[in-house]
């Protein structure tokens, strides 16, 4: 079973091109699927086709198929396909929801809405709250947390309704690199442990090469390369569909460029 986008093409209601255009992508579960590109390029758009909100919520019109673990999203109820599939926004709080007074409160939403025992929905609720470290703030108000906070505690949200599939956009943009190191541990953790496939759009390249299997870069609403992380964040073409490489070859590149032998050790 995976999660699987065939020539999909998309258009957002009013507008005159497509957003996305022949999109061909897979996510199979236990495997971590990195998507890179510019600002604009289309990587926002593809997650919202990829867990079904696009068209079913959002509108517009779309061409192709997506398919969650064989359910046909354009013919599947937006409720039923959240329990196969999660999605992260980039801002945490589109998702935290008004009526929780606790944190802890705010993760078992999900779970509690999916008529769960409950001895499950408290399980859960405590393995993504420690799974993200964030048991000295479960007494906290949702609303009064920082920009990181917030968005660790939506990620567990997601994580608490336990889906086969994350679908993460730009989900460590509001994280300091400690933050943004727990998430990837985390990400790679679910993916190893529990089978969770992972689809995440960053442009953080340096996370990407510690967490992805593979990397697909878009570029103008199609996917222009896809291959290994390794094989795909070190294309010398990064640049010019506006991604930079990870630090690592960055520097292997600059030492090249300045006629010196790369070791491939730091000096």
């Amino acid at each position: 079973m995976t999660l699987t986008m065939a020539a999909v093409s998309y258009r957002y209601a009013g507008a005159q091109v497509n957003a996305l255009r022949n999109i061909n992508l897979s996510v199979e579960p236990g495997r971590v699927v990195g998507l890179v590109g510019a600002n604009g390029s289309g990587k926002s758009t593809l997650c919202l086709c990829a867990v079904g909100l696009a068209p079913n919520a959002v509108g517009g019109v779309m061409e192709g198929s997506v398919r969650i673990d064989g359910l046909e999203t354009s013919k599947t109820p937006i409720y039923q396909l959240a329990q196969h599939a999660g999605i992260l926004f980039q801002e945490a709080q589109t998702q935290i929801t008004s009526g929780a007074p606790t944190v802890w409160e705010e993760i078992c939403f999900g779970p509690r809405n999916l008529s769960l025992p409950a001895d499950e929905v408290i399980e859960r609720t405590w393995t993504a709250i420690e799974s993200l470290r964030l048991t000295d703030i479960v007494g906290r108000d949702p609303a009064r947390l920082s920009g990181g906070q917030a968005q660790l505690v939506a990620l567990a949200a997601v994580l608490a309704l336990g889906p086969r599939y994350l679908v993460l956009d730009e989900p460590t943009s509001q994280l300091d690199p400690l933050g943004t190191r727990l998430v990837g541990e985390t990400l790679a953790r679910a993916a190893r442990e529990t089978g969770v496939g992972v689809l995440i759009a960053e442009h953080k390249t340096d996370l990407l090469a510690r967490l992805c299997d593979e990397v697909a870069v878009i570029n103008g609403g199609t996917i222009v390369t896809r291959g290994t992380a390794a094989d795909v964040l070190s294309d010398p073409s990064l640049h010019q569909w506006g991604v930079a490489p990870p630090a690592d070859v960055a520097l292997r590149q600059a030492v090249v460029a300045a006629g010196l032998t790369w070791r491939g050790e730091w000096p």
